[in-house]
Parts: structure tokens; C-alpha cells; sequence
């Protein structure tokens, strides 16, 4: 099959750097992405290009290279669906907020709607990707909404999920791993794989692109980001015990990263994993195990995300215990409010508990962070409900220059590893700070100590005593 034109159902973090790869290693297919979200169309069409909603080290380069050549955006979902040879849904797939599975289950709401607007438009026969995180077996529910429409119209359904690490994802697209197509095992599933594995091969080789069943392809993304935050919580555990042991968790990481069996990656202690994945697909693997009732499955996994949540906390009593047991009134700084570096999304960032947890114990916090603007940071605690949009908005100053933030702090916490953190002047930060000036290193980012040379009482995670 010859497709000539690809149309991508939401432009976030996944569908807007995908598709724009795509349009850029493939300028003879017609790409276009489209969302209801007009201010994010808005966006994504800005004249200046920098603007564009997501940031992505390269992103912009590569929008402005192809945008209007053969990659749109659009909120005419429509007219996109009825051109398209090829539709990917990479719409969000949230954790549940009520009914059976709250709290764990993946919401699935937005995939039916994709679903059955796909179904009722097309006139032609479609290629349906899975482009989001969805749990196993989902492409059966998919297949039964398009494949009784009744009007004549044949689909196929493609697992293709995505396995980009914000911050890094233009490399990612680039140059990847893997990637993964799942697809039925008969000829027509087969085509659909093969035009699919076409396209990705117009700049990836061959032998990089896996093609399994539909079953295989949905869990092996669930999979792997549940191994790769495994890995982020077993060396947290660590940390705490490096702490009490007077052992160094970062040497300890390099020894056993040494290990070829283990390997250096996702080894580097710090406040816990964010993200929009890690977590909510942890849960739902959890959710997925508990309805097959493997509960013994559940419980290993459910494991990860408890020691996230302590490190969380033990991050945020630390500050508490050594600001002798007080912050009532007291300034902490933030540096970073995004979940990790060289992106400017927030979800499950790290950031957001801790400062909630400092707010309910009255400290003032101010944050510096590059790229997250103050409207973001305010939501993000007002999603919590822990208190109200007045006193959130009354309990956080953000500032666009970090020795402001930093100014009459009583203490400094690093939440994000910017990579322009390590290059401030320390000295000049120190002397304007109230003494004792404490650092929390909570992404093990700073020299401690070059840190401790200048005057700062320096906590890093994981080092003892």
C-alpha cells in the first residue's frame, strides 16, 4: 500500500515531534496533525517558530523546516481523516479519576471518541496506528467500534508505540532502538505492517524495525517503561540506605553500573521519577494484573511506584528536619519545576509534591525554572486541591531570573538537572542568602564539595555521613 497522506490525531508531546519527523524524512506524504485545541494549533502555526507549544532541543528547526511544505496543522479533524491513507491516534490516556479502576485503570475515553469519529467519517479504507500508551488488548475494542459501521469501509489496526525520552526526543525519532509494529498475522494485517514499516524506513534501517503481533507490541511499552522506573526506585531504596550506612550512593551506582549484566543507565539516585508515563503506566499494569488476578504481579510492581512517592516525601521532610523543624515563613528556592531537563512538561514532576508539601507547612517557595511558565506551575498545584487557587497563588513567586530566586532564601532545592544549574555563580548566590544557606541537591547535579568550600550546608540524595 502507497500512502500519500498521514493524518495524527492529537499534537502533543507525542504526535507533534513524531509527525514532524516524519514530514521531514518523508516531504512526497502529506502530514498533518490535528487537535481541538485551538490555542495549540495556534501554537504549533506561530510565525515565529520558537513558540511552537512543546520544547524540544531541535524541535523548532525541523517544524520550520517542513511546516507548509507537507506538514499542517490543523483543528479540522475531519476534512484529515477523510484525506488520510494512515491515521494515528496519539490522543492522552490518563489514568482513571472514577468508576471501576480509579486511581490505576488507563481512561480510554478519548480513544473510543477517536474511534468512532474515524469510523463515521472515513469514506475510504484506513490504516489505524496506535500511537498512544494504551493497555493490552485495547486494538480489540478499537477494531469492534470501526468494524461495525456498516458502511463498507475495511481498517486495519497497527500498534506502534512510541519509546521517546522527553528532553531527548528529537534524537530519539532519529535515531532509535527500535521500533516496535504490532499487526494481525493475515495478509491484509501483514500490508498494513509493511506500509507502516515503509515509511519508517526511509531513514531508519531495517534490521532496527521489530514487527510482532498487536498483543506484544501494546504490552511491550507498558514493559519497558515499568523496568525502566524499577531501576529509578532500586537505586532511591539504595540512596536511603547509603545514607544511614555512610556509604555514597553514586559510587555505589558506578560500581554496579560497571556490571555489564546491569549496565550505567536510569542509575542515578534523585527525589523520584515524573513524567507522563512511568506512573500512570505502572498503574495500569498493576490494574491489568489485578484483573487477571495476579496479585502477587501487582504487588512487585505497585512496589515501584511506593518508593517514588517515599522519596518524594523523605526529600521534603529532609528540608523540614534540617531547617530545624520549621518552615513556617521561611523562603525556599526552586531551581527547576519541569519533571526533567531540556523539556518543558511538568506532569508527575517531582516539583509539584514537594512544593505542596512545603506549602502546607507555610513555607514561602520561589522558583526559577527555564522553560515552565508561572501559569503552568500554579495549575499543576491547583490540580492537587490540596488548598485554594488563593493560596497557592499567595505561596509561590516565580521568577524569570534564578539570583532573584535565590535572594533572602533560606535554603535552595534542585529539582530539575538544567544543565545551566552547575554554571551559576555559587558565590554570588551564597552571599545573598540567609545564613546557615542550605543546598538540597534532589538530582545529585552539584559538586558538594565545591558547594560546601563556598559556605552552603550541602545535602545531595544518598550520601552518608
Amino acid at each position: 500500500m502507497n500512502i500519500k497522506s498521514i493524518c495524527c490525531i492529537g499534537a502533543g508531546y507525542v504526535g507533534g515531534p513524531t509527525m514532524a519527523i516524519i514530514a521531514a524524512k518523508c516531504p512526497h506524504i502529506k502530514v498533518t496533525v490535528v487537535d481541538l485545541n485551538e490555542a495549540r494549533i495556534a501554537a504549533w502555526n506561530d510565525a515565529d517558530v520558537t513558540k511552537i507549544p512543546i520544547y524540544e532541543p531541535g524541535l523548532s528547526d525541523i517544524v520550520a523546516e517542513a511546516r507548509g511544505r507537507n506538514l499542517f496543522f490543523s483543528t479540522n479533524v475531519d476534512q484529515a481523516i477523510d484525506e488520510a491513507d494512515m491515521i494515528f491516534i496519539s490522543v492522552n490516556t490518563p489514568t482513571k479519576t472514577y468508576g471501576i479502576g480509579k486511581g490505576m485503570a488507563a481512561d480510554l475515553k478519548y480513544i473510543e471518541l477517536c474511534a468512532r469519529q474515524i469510523a463515521s467519517v472515513s469514506k475510504t479504507d484506513k490504516i489505524v496506528v496506535e500511537k498512544s500508551t494504551l493497555p493490552v488488548r485495547t486494538a480489540e475494542a478499537i477494531k469492534n467500534i470501526l468494524q461495525n459501521t456498516g458502511n463498507g469501509v475495511k481498517f486495519q489496526i497497527l500498534s506502534n508505540p512510541e519509546f521517546l525520552a522527553e528532553g531527548t526526543a528529537v534524537t530519539d525519532l532519529l535515531n532509535p532502538d527500535r521500533v516496535l509494529i504490532g499487526g494481525d498475522g493475515d495478509a491484509e494485517g501483514q500490508e498494513a505492517v509493511n506500509a507502516l514499516e515503509a515509511i519508517y524506513a526511509n531513514w531508519i534501517s531495517r534490521d532496527r524495525i521489530l514487527t510482532t503481533n498487536l498483543w506484544s507490541s501494546e504490552l511491550s511499552k507498558l514493559t519497558a517503561n515499568a523496568f525502566l522506573a524499577q531501576r529509578v526506585s532500586s537505586i532511591n531504596a539504595m540512596s536511603e540506605l547509603c545514607e544511614k550506612t555512610g556509604a555514597d550512593v553514586n559510587e555505589v551506582a558506578r560500581a554496579i553500573g560497571m556490571d555489564s549484566r546491569i549496565g550505567p543507565k536510569f542509575l542515578k539516585a534523585s527525589v523520584g521519577f515524573g513524567g507522563s508515563c512511568f506512573q500512570k503506566d505502572i498503574l495500569n499494569l498493576v490494574y491489568i494484573a489485578k484483573s487477571y488476578a495476579l496479585n502477587e504481579v501487582a504487588d512487585y510492581w505497585e512496589q515501584v511506584i511506593i518508593m517514588n512517592d517515599h522519596q518524594k516525601r523523605r526529600f521534603a521532610n529532609t528540608i523540614v528536619s534540617t531547617l530545624y523543624n520549621t518552615v513556617s515563613g521561611k523562603k525556599i528556592a526552586f531551581l527547576g519545576w519541569a519533571f526533567k531537563k531540556d523539556t518543558n512538561d511538568t506532569r508527575e514532576s517531582a516539583a509539584i509534591y514537594v512544593a505542596d508539601y512545603l506549602l502546607n507547612e507555610q513555607a514561602h517557595v520561589a522558583v526559577f525554572d527555564p522553560q515552565v511558565q508561572e501559569l503552568q506551575m500554579q495549575s499543576d498545584l491547583n490540580y492537587l486541591a490540596t488548598r485554594s487557587e488563593k493560596e497557592n497563588a499567595s505561596g509561590i513567586t516565580v521568577q524569570q531570573d534564578p539570583y532573584e530566586a535565590c535572594k533572602d532564601a533560606h535554603a535552595i532545592a534542585v529539582l530539575t538537572e538544567w544543565d545551566e544549574f552547575k554554571s551559576y555563580d555559587w558565590h554570588r548566590i551564597y552571599a545573598n542568602m540567609k545564613k546557615p544557606a542550605f543546598i538540597f541537591d534532589g538530582r545529585n547535579l552539584l559538586d558538594g564539595k565545591k558547594m560546601e568550600q563556598i559556605g552552603f550546608v550541602f545535602q545531595a540524595i544518598g550520601k552518608g555521613k
